[in-house]
């Protein structure tokens, strides 16, 4: 029989192994973003229920861990760790444990040094199973306000501005929405780099997401990279979704058309580089086309 939530008690969370049993295997448990009461009965009853919990920061588990008066044998699991701590945690899984792992906000692997592990233990022939839960990356995506039928993750840009505005050049073509991650520092300087190489579009920044002081700031790139430069860093976690460019689809044939018509003025490289600049198309692509029409009795190479 279903309790109603009126009749659901704390006390009724009890380990898994206490009720319905739980198989050996690697659990990739999802834990709250912010608010700790963004946790499933499930999640509870892994926790409870596993022979030791995985955690990037044990101290942050923790205090997910008391808040529901649990009781977990807690060990580190990061970057730092992973090679020596993989293969014990192979061992424990096919000696029969119950291996829980956390994050430590949001669904495990999602820019998380989980999939090593995970990787390792499917290929180990074990069991791997999800306990689905909150994730940042799809809380952003519900309140930015930007299309969501489409949408491609990429996890943090690179530091650097250089090396950020080359990242970002493959994802002006991409379909759909754009979700990052960034620290509030680089939150600026990210905004921009995005302006320079995505071009007038719409976005958001989701700061402090179900936390006190949740904020969306919704505007174009350029108009919220003008704001934090002005306001400096804030406070808190960042997730930036950029919508989609407006729809200017260049196919082979319009690429064709414009190379026809600057082939005519300049060299097959040039016209090859100006016509990939403005199309989002790389330069091998597009210098590719060049010399297909050329081979077919297009416009001659100007040297």
């Amino acid at each position: 029989m279903t309790q109603s939530p009126k009749e659901f008690q704390p006390e009724a969370i009890r380990p898994a192994r206490g009720g319905q049993a739980l198989a050996p295997g690697l659990y990739l448990v999802a834990t709250p973003i912010g608010n700790l009461r963004d946790v499933t009965l499930r999640c509870l009853d892994v926790l409870a229920g596993a022979d030791r919990v995985l955690a990037e920061d044990t101290r942050v588990t923790r205090r997910l861990l008391d808040a529901y008066g649990i009781e977990a044998r807690l060990q580190p699991y990061h970057d730092h760790n992973g090679d020596k701590v993989r293969p014990r945690v192979l061992e424990a899984i096919a000696a029969g444990e119950i291996i829980a792992l956390v994050s430590d906000a949001g669904t495990p692997l999602v820019s998380d040094p989980g999939y090593k592990l995970a990787h390792a233990v499917i290929e180990a022939g074990l069991m791997v199973t999800a306990i689905p839960g909150a994730s940042a990356v799809l809380s952003a995506l519900c309140v930015a306000g930007l299309p969501t039928d489409c949408f491609t993750f990429a996890g943090f840009p690179p530091p650097k501005t250089a090396a950020r505005e080359a990242w970002l050049k493959p994802f002006r073509e991409i379909r759909g929405s754009l979700v990052v991650y960034e620290g509030a520092s680089r939150l600026g300087a990210s905004l921009a780099s995005m302006a320079k190489v995505l071009g007038t579009r719409q976005a958001a920044v989701c700061r402090e997401l179900t936390k006190f002081h949740e904020e969306v700031r919704r505007g174009t790139l350029e108009e919220l990279a003008a704001h934090y430069e002005e306001a400096g860093s804030p406070r808190g976690e960042m997730v930036i979704v950029v919508g989609p460019g407006p729809e200017d689809h260049w196919d082979e044939a319009r690429i064709d058309a414009a190379l026809g018509q600057v082939m005519a003025e300049m060299r097959i490289k040039d016209a090859a580089a100006r016509i990939a600049d403005v199309s989002g198309w790389s330069k091998r692509d597009v210098y590719a086309r060049a010399l297909l029409l050329k081979g077919d009795g297009g416009p001659g190479d100007k040297a």
